[in-house]
């Protein structure tokens, strides 16, 4: 059996303004935007090269979801995006405005920095040591 993760909610404030910074800034893949009436649509977006795990990027719909804005792992870093050169991508980020946290440091498991989205979720951006 063969179950696969796909989608991941992401609570935003404009369509618009979310496309462009994680397609601009972060320098994802729009895959989808389909207008569903009444103001809604659906809007994936994923890291380039990313074959089975993307983002719904959903306005919020009242109160309690934009409350959520930002906020939806309580502070905790709570998305990790993988590469396979932490430097290159560290660079481009931080050149598109992206706002590190920390300075990138050496793990045992990968090199490492947390940054934040526009809207303040936080990321592991992280490239996994080679096997020994």
């Amino acid at each position: 059996m063969k179950q696969t993760l796909s989608l991941i909610t992401l609570v935003v404030d404009d369509y618009d303004t979310a496309i462009a910074h994680y397609t601009g800034a972060l320098g994802f893949a729009l895959l989808e935007d389909t207008d569903l009436g009444g103001g809604k649509r659906w809007v994936r977006v994923a890291p380039r090269g990313s074959s089975e795990t993307s983002l719904l990027l959903a306005v919020a719909g009242n109160q309690a979801q934009r409350a959520r804005i930002g906020d939806q792992t309580g502070g905790r870093v709570g998305f990790f995006l993988q590469t396979d050169d932490f430097w290159r991508d560290y660079h481009a980020m931080r050149a598109n405005g992206i706002a590190f946290l920390e300075t990138p440091r050496e793990e045992s498991y990968a090199t490492v920095a947390v940054f934040q989205d526009r809207y303040g979720n936080r990321w592991d951006l992280l490239q996994p040591k080679e096997p020994a």
